[in-house]
């Protein structure tokens, strides 16, 4: 008998959920990570009060009723919704794309007067086979949105300009003709209260807990120590790199704490400006409504990745999907290794579909051992 049933690499969302349902089923789960903290990209730190998103901004949101009624098993949440706002040089728009932008940018005050304006640039540009991003974006938009609120942001996400840009990477881009600041179409949204820290505690309150683990290093000692491994590392990387490496954009970070009570007047805000080096400013206290004395702030600067460096959104053009193909199914044939989550699917996922991908692989290894049960 080896000591365990699973051994989770990566205490963040899909291993947290994943160990859940199992040790709920008496299973034994030993939870590791290279991190010196639990909850992967989602974990929020408290600082004064305010609940820092330490890799970045999370809100949760979600159309399924079934996984927004799984995860408040663990956290009540709020009623935030997300309304950021961009900033253009001194203009400020409302995100996403809607009425008070239109209203703003073109001094219009009904849909058709907005839908007017956009279809007149559109046609002025004459676009019909979009060759490049910049191209595709024009096409769906006219020139005014583009240049104000696409062009500098995607640029500096992607560090390349719109024209060197594949026009696949978008397809669309959503104009909403209602006066609406909540950026998602989906039903549920919120974020928890005190954090999502919390959520992954109670998901892992009844599994062992290894911080500052490397898996590779620690496999190399304790090969046998589980019946099962269940792998959220990067996906090439597992594979030691046999096909290439796959290639992801990179986040930094600079958070500081002010001695205000309120920086920006919203939780996020853009920099659509190729001259601002960030991307957007997140002011962590307003996704929970703070009233502390003072404030938590962080510049997002999107740069190139590599390898060693923390990896954030896989870059899915065709060259990284033809080989990530072939990692998958090497993943698909590797006996007693379930593979998930961002990286371990080389997917870009929301958190509702990370739950609800951890939650399918539940079932299929209770199906596997006739465990399966219909109600959790």
């Amino acid at each position: 008998m080896k000591p365990y049933n699973y051994l989770i690499v990566g205490a963040g969302l899909f291993g947290a959920v994943f160990a859940h349902e199992m040790t709920k089923r008496g299973k034994t789960c030993l939870v590791i990570d290279r991190r010196d903290h639990i909850g992967g990209n989602i974990y929020t730190e408290n600082v004064d009060g305010i609940q820092v998103h330490k890799y970045g901004a999370h809100i949760f949101h979600t159309s399924d009723k079934n996984i927004w009624e799984y995860v408040n098993q663990f956290a009540e949440f709020n009623n935030y919704v997300n309304s950021p706002v961009a900033v253009y040089k001194d203009e400020v728009y409302n995100l996403p794309f809607n009425m008070n932008t239109f209203s703003k940018m073109f001094h219009v005050r009904t849909p058709e007067e907005a839908k007017r304006k956009i279809r007149e640039e559109i046609a002025e540009l004459g676009i019909k086979d979009p060759k490049n991003l910049e191209e595709q974006a024009l096409s769906l938009v006219g020139r005014s949105v583009y240049e104000k609120l696409v062009k500098g942001y995607t640029e500096k996400q992607w560090g390349r300009d719109c024209k060197d840009l594949p026009a696949f990477i978008i397809r669309r881009l959503p104009l909403r003709f209602v006066y609406d600041n909540n950026y998602f179409n989906d039903r549920y949204q919120g974020i928890p209260v005190g954090g999502y820290t919390g959520i992954v505690e109670k998901m892992l309150k009844d599994s062992d807990i290894l911080l500052n683990t490397d898996y590779f290093e620690y496999h190399r000692e304790n090969a046998d120590i589980a019946e099962k491994v269940v792998y959220t590392g990067m996906l090439d990387k597992y594979f030691d790199y046999k096909y290439g490496i796959l290639q992801y954009r990179s986040v930094r970070f600079e958070t500081e704490k002010l001695n205000i009570e309120n920086y920006q007047g919203n939780a996020v805000v853009n920099y659509t400006d190729r001259d601002i080096p960030y991307t957007r400013i997140i002011e962590h206290k307003h996704f929970e409504f703070g009233k502390q004395p003072v404030t938590v702030i962080s510049r997002e600067y999107s740069s190139e990745w590599e390898l060693g460096q923390e990896p954030y959104y896989p870059v899915n053009d065709e060259k990284n999907e033809k080989a990530a193909a072939k990692y998958r199914e090497l993943a698909a044939k590797s006996e007693n290794v379930i593979f998930g989550g961002r990286l371990g699917a080389y997917r870009y996922y929301d958190m509702d579909k990370v739950i609800a991908a951890s939650l399918e692989a539940v079932d299929r290894e209770l199906t596997k051992s006739g465990d399966k049960e219909e109600n959790r």
